[in-house]
């Protein structure tokens, strides 16, 4: 009687727990988080973005502002007069 070793291992090996259930294990192992812990969490996944998007919004500003400026210079350049 030829037995694979693997229905042999499969048989006394526990089989590992799915992800959903370690999940749910560790979840509930750690209990709810505290109103800081939550306050936290969410400042370190949407504050990159945020952070982001302020630095998008001022450099913006600052090229819109030095364009303009370039605009004012060049139509206050006088004009040569040997033209």
């Amino acid at each position: 009687m030829d037995v694979p070793l693997a229905a042999v291992l499969a048989t006394v090996l526990p089989q590992p727990p799915r992800l959903a259930v370690l999940a749910q294990v560790v979840a509930e192992h750690l209990g709810a988080l505290h109103p800081v812990e939550k306050v936290l969490t969410l400042v370190l996944a949407f504050g990159p973005f945020l952070l982001l998007a302020v630095v998008i919004v001022v450099r913006r500003r600052q090229d819109a502002a030095a364009e303009a400026g370039r605009r004012v210079q060049e139509t206050a350049e006088p004009q040569d007069p040997d033209r």
